[in-house]
């Protein structure tokens, strides 16, 4: 199965260790504003990311647009791709994916993410129901990001001290990064498929092997 959202990221070149060594800090200003990959920074509105909290409020909002009136609100839209967009490009940083710095709100990155288009019917009982089929994915996702925590964790101190990550590392933390957002913009009402439990099911192995290289 083809899933609606799909997130690309280029494999890194050499890497920066010293751009890695301050990770934790250097990502700190895009993690208040659109959250971190595990955990928000700080108390209230920035213990989820600012955007993050407005884009939960939108999705609400729209649901219940889309169960009384059959259409989402038109004006939320476009700030929920915004902000999913931006997320993937931190996500990518801060689980070392990528060394470049990304840019505030839009801009050209290595790592992107590709949306479907607003669907022109909204499927009335996919969205009645969202917030019950999202459990199964919920619990999935919680178990690999524990994991994909002590992977990163692993991954920081293997290129600060020896220059390389390997090739599973990083690409198991790009396929659970993957999920996560496809869950994330099926939970924000982007689009009514539901998204499969598998791995980046898309991803092409060639890739793989120019990281290896």
């Amino acid at each position: 199965m083809t899933d609606a959202v799909r997130f690309n990221v280029e494999p890194p070149g050499a890497r920066d260790r010293w751009s890695v060594l301050f990770r934790p800090v250097l990502v700190i200003p895009h993690a208040i504003i659109v959250g971190g990959p595990f955990v928000g920074f700080g108390g209230g509105a920035f213990r989820t990311g600012a955007l993050r909290l407005l884009a939960i409020t939108s999705a609400i909002l729209d649901w219940f647009a889309i169960v009384f009136t059959g259409r989402p609100i038109a004006g939320l839209q476009q700030f929920k791709r915004l902000y999913l967009c931006w997320r993937a490009r931190v996500m990518a940083y801060a689980c070392f994916l990528r060394d470049e710095y990304p840019p505030f709100g839009d801009g050209p990155y290595p790592a992107s993410l590709e949306l479907p288009d607003p669907p022109e019917v909204r499927d009335f009982k996919s969205v009645a129901l969202r917030p019950l089929l999202l459990v199964p994915h919920l619990l999935v996702l919680f178990a690999l990001l524990v994991v994909t925590l002590l992977v990163c964790i692993g991954s920081w101190f293997r290129i600060v001290f020896t220059g390389h990550l390997g090739v599973n590392l990083w690409r198991f933390t790009r396929d659970v990064m993957a999920y996560a957002l496809r869950v994330e913009a099926y939970a924000l009402l982007m689009h009514d498929r539901f998204p499969s439990f598998a791995l980046s099911p898309d991803v092409e192995e060639p890739v793989l092997a120019r990281q290896a290289s």
